[in-house]
């Protein structure tokens, strides 16, 4: 009969956690979790590999997407803003090598849009990481800058 209580009282503790866990708001990493499984259908349908991903806090900022992957050679890039509008003053991708490109961008994304295709110099090449200068614009929330290549 002890044996029998302890599982039953190991359960119940196990599904009160549980449910406790649940009932906790949802913040911007939930939030992201869900994007992942769209993310990897957006990957297997379209060929093109999500990189990274920032979150714009506000203003104008500097950020840095690290890639660091050498097993892909990339011959294009483009970018997602998420979650809310932003504007982007510059990209400079740096890769593997160590020569950096910057192609002159200066783009307006409304939330959920894309940027057009960017074509990276050289043929296929490593990405050791995507620096960006960019803002949120105003009465935008939090946006989020995706980078996406194939």
């Amino acid at each position: 009969m002890t044996i029998v209580r302890s599982f039953v009282l190991a359960g119940l503790a196990l599904s009160l956690t549980a449910c406790v866990v649940r009932t906790r708001p949802a913040g911007p990493r939930a939030a992201e979790r869900r994007n992942d499984v769209h993310d990897a259908r957006v990957e297997a349908m379209t060929g093109w590999d999500k990189l990274g991903e920032r979150w714009i806090h506000g203003g104008v900022d500097r950020d840095v997407i690290p890639v660091g992957r050498d097993d892909g050679r990339f011959t294009k890039i483009k970018l997602k803003a998420e979650h809310s509008a932003l504007e982007l003053f510059d990209v400079q991708v740096v890769f593997a090598d160590g020569t950096a490109f910057s192609p002159g961008t200066r783009l307006v994304f409304g939330q959920g849009s894309w940027s057009r295709d960017i074509d990276l110099p050289g043929g296929g090449r490593a990405i050791r990481r995507v620096e960006f200068r960019y803002g949120n614009l105003p009465g935008g929330g939090k946006a989020q800058l995706e980078l996406w290549a194939r």
